[in-house]
């Protein structure tokens, strides 16, 4: 389903010379901090200022949001600061409450993204309101849904849409909370081209020292804005203390983050740029030439395991292989999450030829 320009007018609208920033409190925790916290980012680089009224929490007994409640703190947020104001919905109650009170952006999160039925629910609840609407990637790293998302509220005739990603959980992931995944944002950026894309570093990082560095990863993948955790105390919140930030330390990341160009017509740098990128796709031949045969290898390796019977999975010989490829890939200057990741999908089809054989 196509995406066109009307999706992102929004956006454009605004007239920003920065990227978006979407700023505020993972929680709305009592009327005096989302004011406090609102006025003190007045003075900052954000555009929308971001509080969640409901939590979804993975297990029972936190801190689930005040409710309804906070919706007039809102409110009082977009009379007082003139900013726009947003929060996340994960049902059709949530859409019905927040559209009475004004809310002017609506985002649905990674775990109402997972579940088809409920997305469904909020764009039925939407039908023929005319405001932005932000789809949160998956709490899992299936495109499939987070694209699926997307067209269901552009099917239900929403004209004016966004993504945020937030990162994608994982059973061992020890630099991030959620693994960022970049690759997955790119193929959902090729397949809706002109959908606004914004960050969530709060959720990616999981602590706030880390913050910059991804975000800068963001601009330079030319995504187009952030939505930031930001609170007045972050270390006594209510809720995800380790991944908020001050409005001071807001205003110190943005003024550090460096907006790239989209490309450049300086004719040195093209003859440079065309340069590389030739020795980049001759080198990309040769990686395919050496898959080739490394599988063809272990294709004769699966008829030898058939022949005798032996099972295909040799656990410990692939625990060694992995541990040495880490070892060499970090002599190269190669990261240990990169190099096992391309490893595992080698090793993956290399199964996957193997239980072929017969």
């Amino acid at each position: 389903m196509e995406i066109n320009k009307e999706n992102r007018k929004w956006l454009d609208s605004m007239g920003l010379s920065h990227p978006i920033v979407i700023a505020g409190p993972c929680s709305a925790e009592t009327e005096e901090q989302v004011l406090k916290t609102a006025h003190e980012l007045k003075n900052t680089d954000t555009n929308v200022f971001r509080a969640g009224i409901w939590k979804p929490r993975t297990r029972p007994g936190g801190f689930e949001g005040v409710g309804a409640i906070g919706l007039p703190w809102l409110q009082k947020v977009k009379e007082e600061t003139g900013m726009l104001v947003t929060t996340e919905v994960g049902n059709a109650n949530h859409v019905e409450l927040a559209l009475k009170h004004g809310i002017d952006i609506l985002w649905i999160g990674a775990r109402t993204t997972v579940n088809p039925f409920v997305t469904q629910e909020i764009a039925e609840a939407l039908k023929g309101v005319d405001i932005p609407v932000l789809v949160k990637n998956p709490v899992n790293p299936d495109l499939a849904l987070w694209l699926g998302a997307v067209e269901r509220f552009q099917t239900a005739g929403i004209s004016q849409l966004g993504v945020i990603h937030r990162g994608f959980s994982t059973y061992n992931s020890l630099h991030y909370r959620n693994k960022p995944l970049w690759h997955l944002a790119i193929e959902l950026k090729k397949e809706f081209p002109n959908l606004p894309l914004i960050l969530d570093p709060s959720h990616i990082c999981g602590r706030r020292d880390t913050i910059l560095d991804v975000s800068q990863t963001a601009l330079d993948l030319n995504f187009d804005g952030f939505m930031i955790e930001t609170h007045i105390d972050p270390d006594n919140a209510w809720s995800d203390a380790a991944q908020q930030i001050t409005p001071n330390q807001l205003n110190k990341i943005t003024a550090d983050l460096r907006i790239r160009k989209e490309n450049s017509n300086e004719e040195e740098f093209q003859r440079k740029l065309n340069m590389h990128r030739k020795e980049l796709d001759l080198i990309d031949s040769n990686i395919l030439e050496i898959l080739s045969d490394r599988m063809g290898i272990s294709k004769e390796i699966g008829k030898l395991k058939h022949e005798e019977n032996v099972a295909i999975l040799q656990s410990r010989r692939w625990s060694d292989i992995l541990l040495k490829m880490v070892e060499g890939g970090n002599e190269k200057g190669l990261s240990k999450e990169f190099v096992e990741e391309v490893f595992k999908a080698i090793h993956v089809e290399s199964i996957n030829i193997q239980h072929k054989v017969k």
